[in-house]
């Protein structure tokens, strides 16, 4: 049985995804690093040898048609799957990766991962970690677009799977001098009246703002080292994972909110890898390490 060739060409998808990710032919064109006459070319090709368009130029701007809509889902794949493809046979053709890179939600401490790094160096001395510190959906983000061979995050997108390691436990502190302590409890409308402060989502599509309540005035920063100067400067309150703060608990320059109701909040932490078939022994065996380490 004869094998049907497709006509249109892998170059011809990967041009019409660009430019519906990018808006218009201009920026495609910068991205793939060609010609705009050529983009324009591959995606008129394609119009014409597909039954209906799928892309139609509305002023400056290329917009997708309802077939579009639905081929550009099954492009997406078809691009994602050839890229995992030549990872594989680099993976395969190599002994050990030059550089692995860790994506670390910053609810997780990065000192929990120097145990594993180092054990991990002496086996793989030849070997680079990068650490990305990421937060909320700039960590599931970097699972998705492939931007880091392992991730420790907080959610499991659909199509990926997630190894639970532990749970943060996040707790709302201030400065044992702050006026929230005037009663023995805080219900959750009151503390809405207080200033808290936030940490900033890393991820660039979609953005939310990390902390248990949406209060009146909050104040948003980059990092946690800059969260707890906040609370402890007594200008906020704010909800901050137990692991940051245990010296300043011990020494009584933070104190727990007590909420009323005895409300808790705990999230999960899960060990994901983007592509796990491609793995190279390099990564792999920093998996076992760290799930090892963290699931202590």
């Amino acid at each position: 049985m004869n094998e049907k060739i497709p006509k249109i060409s892998l170059e011809q998808w990967l041009a019409f995804k660009t430019v519906v990710d990018r808006g218009s032919y201009v920026l495609a064109a910068e991205t793939l690093n060609k010609s705009q006459s050529s983009v324009s070319y591959a995606i008129k090709r394609l119009n014409e040898q597909l039954p209906k368009p799928v892309l139609r130029i509305l002023g400056r701007k290329a917009e997708l048609t309802n077939e579009g809509e639905i081929l550009y889902r099954y492009a997406s794949q078809l691009i994602k799957q050839a890229r995992t493809m030549e990872d594989l046979a680099q993976s395969m053709a190599m002994e050990f990766e030059s550089e692995i890179t860790i994506a670390l939600d910053v609810l997780l401490e990065i000192s929990a991962l120097t145990r594993p790094m180092e054990q991990f160096s002496n086996r793989f001395p030849h070997t680079r970690v990068r650490v990305l510190e990421t937060s909320m959906t700039g960590t599931t983000e970097a699972l998705i677009e492939n931007k880091a061979n392992i991730v420790i995050g907080t959610t499991v997108p659909v199509g990926f799977s997630g190894l639970p390691i532990r749970s943060v436990n996040m707790i709302p502190v201030a400065t044992p001098s702050h006026t929230i302590f005037e009663n023995d409890e805080v219900s959750e409308i009151e503390l809405k009246s207080y200033r808290q402060v936030v940490l900033r989502d890393t991820g660039l599509r979609t953005q939310r703002d990390a902390g248990w309540l949406e209060a009146e005035q909050r104040w948003t920063v980059s990092n946690s080292f800059s969260s707890i100067s906040l609370v402890k400067s007594g200008l906020v309150f704010g909800f901050l994972p137990h692991n940051w703060i245990r010296q300043e608990l011990a020494q009584g320059l933070l104190k727990e909110i007590v909420l009323g109701g005895g409300y808790t909040r705990s999230i999960p932490l899960y060990l994901m890898q983007s592509v796990s078939e491609t793995s190279g022994p390099a990564t792999r065996a920093m998996v076992d390490l760290l799930s090892e380490q963290l699931k202590q």
